[in-house]
C-alpha cells in the first residue's frame, strides 16, 4: 500500500462542542406517517431504519492527558473521538488511540447526559479499548453483529463525530475484507474490514453499521490524501477483545511473527489436499527471527490448521493464537504449491511495550 493508514486522530482544538447552542444537534425524525415514507425511495428508508437503532447509543468521547514538561503535571484536553454503548449497564467500546493515557475521559450520550468514564482495559494491538460508565438506569445500546458474515458490496453506514459534530452518518459499501494494517505504532492490526462510508478525525471509535442496524466494524483508520478508503475493525475481533479485557484487564496472545491476509483456497486446492476449508491465511510476511521463521515457514505460505484447529481467516488464526498456546509447542498445517507441510513452532507471548 503506498500510504500509510492514517489513524483518525482526534483534533481537540479544532472540534466544536458539539452540546454548544450555537452547534445545536439536530434530531433526527422518524417517519411519521405512510405519506413520508412514500416521499423516500428503499435505500433511505433502510438507512434512516438502521440509524434509528443505533443512534441513541452512539457517544462524544473527551480526554484530557497531562501536559508534557509540565512539573506540576496538569492535564489539558488532548482530543475527542467516538464510541458506542454495547450493554445496557453502561460499558462503551472505543479505539485505544482516543484514550491511552488519558488522566480524564469524559462520555457524552446523544440525549446530551455527561459521565465520567472508567477505563476498563485497552489493547493497542487491535486498537480497541473498554470503558464504563455509572447511570442508575438502562441505557440505550447497540446490538453487535457478526462481521464473519459480511460480503463486499453491502451497505456500510458510519456514525460518529467527526470534528465534533456529533451524530454525523455517512454512508457507503463494504470495499473489502480481510485487510492488514500497520499502526503508527508499528503494530499490525489484522482482519480490517475497508470501506468507503467517509470518516474523519472524531469518528475514531464509533461504529459501522449494516443495513439491520448491527455494530460490523469499529472505525478506526483512513489513507490520507486517498479518496473514501477507510478502514474498522471487524467486530468478531472487538468480541474477542471486550471478553479477554473483561477476564484480564488486558489481552494476552501468543506471537509467531507473520503478517497476512485471508485468501480463498480454490475448489481443485481444496479437493487435492482433502480440505473442507474455502479460506485460508496466506503468509504475506514473515518476521526475521521470529517462531515462525525458526520453524520454517514461509512468505506465501498458507495457514490452515494450528494443532488441528482448521484456521480459515486472519481473525480465527489471532484467536486460536492465545494465551494456552505461549511457549508450548505448536503444530502449524501449511500449503505450499503441491505440498501440506506440519511445522512445528513455539509461539511467544507478544511483548507489551511503554505505550502497552
Amino acid at each position: 500500500m503506498g500510504s500509510r493508514p492514517r489513524f483518525i486522530d482526534d483534533l481537540a482544538h479544532a472540534s466544536p462542542d458539539p452540546h454548544d447552542p450555537q452547534h445545536p444537534q439536530q434530531p433526527l425524525n422518524t417517519l411519521d406517517s405512510p405519506d413520508d415514507a412514500g416521499l423516500l425511495d428503499a435505500y433511505s428508508r433502510t438507512v434512516i431504519g438502521a440509524l434509528e437503532r443505533v443512534q441513541q447509543a452512539v457517544a462524544f468521547i473527551s480526554v484530557e492527558r497531562r501536559m508534557p514538561g509540565d512539573p506540576a503535571g496538569r492535564a489539558a484536553p488532548a482530543g475527542t473521538g467516538s464510541g458506542f454503548l454495547f450493554t445496557p449497564d453502561g460499558y462503551l467500546l472505543t479505539n485505544s488511540h482516543v484514550v491511552h493515557g488519558a488522566t480524564r475521559i469524559r462520555v457524552t450520550l446523544a440525549d446530551g447526559a455527561t459521565f465520567d468514564a472508567d477505563l476498563v482495559g485497552d489493547d493497542p494491538h487491535s486498537d480497541l479499548a473498554v470503558l464504563r460508565i455509572g447511570s442508575a438506569e438502562a441505557l440505550p445500546h447497540v446490538e453487535l453483529g457478526e462481521s464473519g458474515k459480511l460480503r463486499v458490496g453491502q451497505i456500510a453506514i458510519a456514525v460518529g463525530n467527526p470534528l465534533g459534530l456529533a451524530q454525523t452518518v455517512t454512508t457507503g459499501v463494504i470495499s473489502a475484507l480481510g485487510r492488514t494494517l500497520r499502526s503508527n505504532s508499528g503494530r499490525m492490526i489484522y482482519d480490517v474490514i475497508q470501506t468507503d462510508a467517509a470518516l474523519n478525525p472524531g469518528n475514531s471509535g464509533g461504529p459501522l453499521i449494516n443495513s439491520a442496524g448491527q455494530v460490523i466494524g469499529v472505525n478506526t483508520a483512513i489513507i490520507p490524501g486517498a479518496q473514501a478508503i477507510c478502514f474498522a475493525t471487524a467486530i468478531d475481533t472487538a468480541k474477542w477483545v471486550i471478553m479477554q479485557l473483561f477476564a484480564h484487564g488486558r489481552v494476552r496472545r501468543a506471537y509467531i511473527g507473520v503478517a497476512g491476509t485471508t485468501k480463498p483456497i480454490s475448489r481443485r486446492v481444496q479437493r487435492y489436499f482433502g480440505l473442507d476449508l474455502a479460506t485460508g491465511v496466506h503468509v504475506m510476511e514473515v518476521v526475521k527471527g521470529s517462531p515462525a521463521a525458526a520453524g520454517g515457514l514461509r512468505t506465501d505460505d498458507t495457514i490452515v490448521m494450528i494443532d488441528s484447529i482448521p484456521v480459515d481467516s486472519v481473525d480465527a488464526l489471532q484467536r486460536t493464537l492465545d494465551a494456552s498456546r505461549i511457549e508450548r509447542e505448536v503444530e502449524v498445517t501449511v500449503l505450499r504449491g503441491a505440498q501440506r507441510l506440519q511445522l512445528t513452532l513455539t509461539p511467544l507471548e507478544q511483548a507489551r511495550t511503554a505505550r502497552d
